[in-house]
């Protein structure tokens, strides 16, 4: 296996594993957490599922990171050439550190949230009327931030596309001569 086939399949398996747990966990852990009978199961479900799920979303993101980083070098050269590829490495480059940041700032709330492992709630992000203020508090970011790693992440998988498509031969050679001459691609 090549360096760039290593790099590009650490890329994406990551992705998608980072987009589709959080999406998943958002979709269907959350709300069947609910269906745990007392409040207090109902946090300690969705406490489990997430912490459960926290290292392997970390091996995940680890996996994305390693692959964009070696996929960078190996288009570096790819992307200084041809009209439009920067556009594309800062944008996905902007995105990823927007993932970064909500998913890190999401495990310092699940964290506060998971510290009370049985901690009264409605559902994974829907707090009881007996929920401690703080965990509450942060019961209500999650239930925004929950969407926020998927629609980032799936973001990135849509401008990942967008790059692929860029790296077909004809699009190279177009935005080569693009920079060249310094017409629009």
């Amino acid at each position: 296996m090549s360096t760039n086939t290593l790099s590009r399949s650490l890329h994406d398996v990551g992705l998608a594993a980072w987009f589709g747990g959080t999406l998943a966990n958002a979709t269907a852990l959350n709300p069947a957490a609910a269906e745990a009978g007392s409040p207090g199961r109902v946090g300690a479900v969705a406490n489990v599922g997430w912490d459960r799920w926290t290292p392997v979303n970390a091996a995940a993101i680890a996996a994305h990171v390693i692959g964009s980083i070696g996929m960078l070098g190996s288009d570096a050269g790819r992307a200084k050439a041809q009209k439009g590829a920067t556009r594309t490495v800062l944008i996905k480059t902007g995105l990823t550190a927007a993932a970064l940041g909500v998913t890190a700032y999401s495990r310092v709330l699940g964290k506060r949230v998971s510290a009370e492992t049985a901690v009264p709630a409605e559902s994974g992000t829907e707090p009881a009327s007996t929920t401690p203020a703080d965990v509450a508090a942060a019961q209500r970011q999650l239930k925004l931030l929950q969407w926020a790693v998927p629609v980032l992440t799936g973001a990135l998988v849509v401008v990942s596309a967008q790059a692929g498509e860029e790296q077909r031969p004809s699009n190279v050679l177009e935005g080569i001569a693009a920079r060249i001459t310094g017409l629009p691609s």
